[in-house]
């Protein structure tokens, strides 16, 4: 009787969000775009080390699977048949890195999160064999300079440092992949029979794909020492890649695969030539399409794979500025200075002075990504006075994230020639309204966020639901729901602007070369560690309680 009263809707495409800091399971319309249902799970961060960061693999996958079930449960209380979920899409955190036992389905190490800096000493090590130890000699193949955010790197780490994995190597049973790669291979069977793949656009963050030529490069995993059985195939953005295999979409095709941010460049429709959007997340990444033609930058920018929409369909390409913390600052101003207690908190103390009051805050905590590339700089907060409070430092960080969008976006402007007239936004940081409005401010052009803010995971839909042998979303542009926006213009003069912003630059100068990778000695950083300094304040302590000691005999 209950199935007679379901809502008739069509297809339905499922889309699955793992992001660094929460996974989502989000359901849309094929044919309006619209969202109908979803769930998310906070995932765990973990610090062991000083700029280590690390996620446990098995709790991603877990939050894959808790997502998955809890929509469909949300999904049949709104009357809504779960079989016409036709295809599912996967988007991801990108550089993350994850070695398995392709045998027991394990995971040999924590995944290494893609802000995780231990492997500055790798990069310099392997600096030191290239010619004129320069960090841009892979650009032209790779299109990224040399530097700890990619995988590769990440990977060289966990063969030098893992015994576990090296082992698994020499016995054949190890596989690596970013999260895409672990998370279709476990959901398509996993020791049984799971698909080992990634697609272009996660390819092209590893650091050993040709994004020429879109295959593995054998130089290039011979230069990093990484054997090529370990990689996973590498296939186009849109295309049937196997089968869930367990839970409420047992047999739903996964046919969609595209890292975050190029998730969002699709979600955001910008398939032209020039088109861009800057995505809030945890880090903060503006992509431009250049077409079918890769644009090597001269300004800091990586050059990367935007997405290849079928296996017969041309692959594009974006210049893409990556900052590493944006999202990330406030979860900081939560959980480690305790100033707010939920993140929406940040926006309501920012409102309420309006000013950072002359304070400026450099959240460098991973060193500076795009367009410095600077791994030695560490986070600062400077021109604090005895006014300054913990509202001043909540509107300096919002304000960090829009200087450092100003950055890249300028370094953007230059390489394209062509300055954007407009900015489109989207990420969980886009309901902040003080800092859409701040955005536009320092860019001094309009910020227009689009209704429907779940764009990344809304591309990676589009991506599955249009492959070959699904068929139920087209990409035709007549085809495409026109997009509803929010718009934020400049308040307030072009000069008061350029003011803040040249400030802005003079902190981000003295947050530089704070870092080298030498190590101290014992990795004991107390005021102990110096002896005669230790002594002088050991003997001052004893000489003080003395002297207490001693006057209290005289009373």
């Amino acid at each position: 009787m209950a199935a007679s009263h379901r809502v008739v809707l069509g297809p339905l495409v499922g889309s699955i969000d793992q992001g660094t800091s929460s996974t989502r399971f989000l359901v849309f319309n094929a044919k309006t775009a619209e969202l109908l249902s979803h769930h998310q799970v906070e995932i765990k961060q973990k610090f062991p080390k000083e700029g280590w960061v690390e996620q446990d693999p098995k709790e991603i996958l877990q939050s894959v699977y808790e997502c998955v079930e809890k929509t469909c449960e949300k999904l049949n209380q709104l009357n809504i048949d779960i079989t016409n979920i036709k295809a599912i899409g996967v988007s991801n955190q990108r550089e993350t890195t994850v070695v398995w036992d392709k045998t027991t389905g394990e995971p040999l190490y924590d995944a290494i999160v893609w802000l995780d800096l231990r492997t500055q000493p790798t990069v310099e090590r392997l600096l030191k064999i290239i010619p004129g130890e320069n960090k841009s000699f892979f650009k032209t193949r790779t299109g990224l300079p040399l530097s700890t955010y990619f995988s590769a790197v990440k990977l060289r780490w966990l063969l030098d440092n893992v015994e576990e994995i090296r082992q698994a190597v020499r016995d054949g049973r190890a596989m690596f992949g970013t999260i895409d790669s672990w998370l279709i291979w476990s959901l398509t069977g996993g020791k049984n029979g799971g698909v080992h793949c990634t697609d272009v656009t996660n390819a092209s963050r590893t650091m050993l794909f040709n994004i020429h030529s879109l295959e593995w490069d054998s130089e290039l995993c011979h230069f990093f020492d990484v054997p090529m059985g370990i990689l996973p195939k590498v296939r186009s953005s849109s295309e049937i890649y196997g089968l869930m295999k367990s839970g409420a979409l047992t047999g739903v095709p996964i046919s969609g695969c595209l890292g975050d941010q190029s998730a969002a460049l699709v979600g955001q429709m910008c398939f032209k030539d020039g088109q861009a959007k800057n995505t809030y997340g945890t880090g903060c990444f503006l992509l431009c399409n250049t077409g079918q033609k890769p644009v090597l930058s001269e300004h800091g920018l990586l050059t990367t794979v935007a997405y290849k929409l079928g296996r017969d369909k041309p692959v594009c390409y974006a210049l893409e500025g990556s900052v590493a913390i944006a999202g990330a600052v406030v979860r900081w101003l939560r959980d480690n200075l305790g100033i707010v207690k939920s993140s929406s908190e940040v926006e309501k103390l920012a409102a309420e002075v309006g000013t950072s009051y002359g304070c400026y805050f450099v959240p460098a905590f991973s060193g500076l990504y795009a367009p410095y590339w600077e791994p030695s700089a560490r986070g600062i907060i400077c021109g604090l006075t005895q006014f300054t409070n913990k509202n001043h430092i909540a509107f300096a960080a919002l304000e960090a994230v829009c200087f450092q969008t100003r950055e890249i976006l300028d370094a953007m402007n230059k390489d394209c020639g062509i300055p954007l007239s407009e900015l489109q936004v989207d990420g969980g940081m886009t309901n902040n309204k003080i800092l859409m409005q701040l955005q536009a401010d320092i860019l001094c052009i309009p910020v227009v966020k689009p209704s429907m803010p779940e764009t990344t995971a809304l591309g990676a839909a589009m991506a599955a639901g249009a492959a070959e042998g699904v068929g139920v979303w087209s990409l035709n542009p007549g085809d495409l729901t026109a997009v509803t926006w929010e718009r934020f213009e400049p308040q307030i003069n072009p000069e008061e602007s350029e003011y803040r912003y040249a400030r802005w630059k003079k902190a981000v100068m003295k947050s530089m070369g704070w870092e080298t990778s030498e190590p101290q000695a014992n990795g004991d950083s107390s005021i102990f560690s110096s002896l005669p300094l230790g002594f002088y304040i050991v003997s001052s302590m004893i000489m003080l309680i003395g002297a207490k000691y001693i006057s209290g005999i005289d009373k």
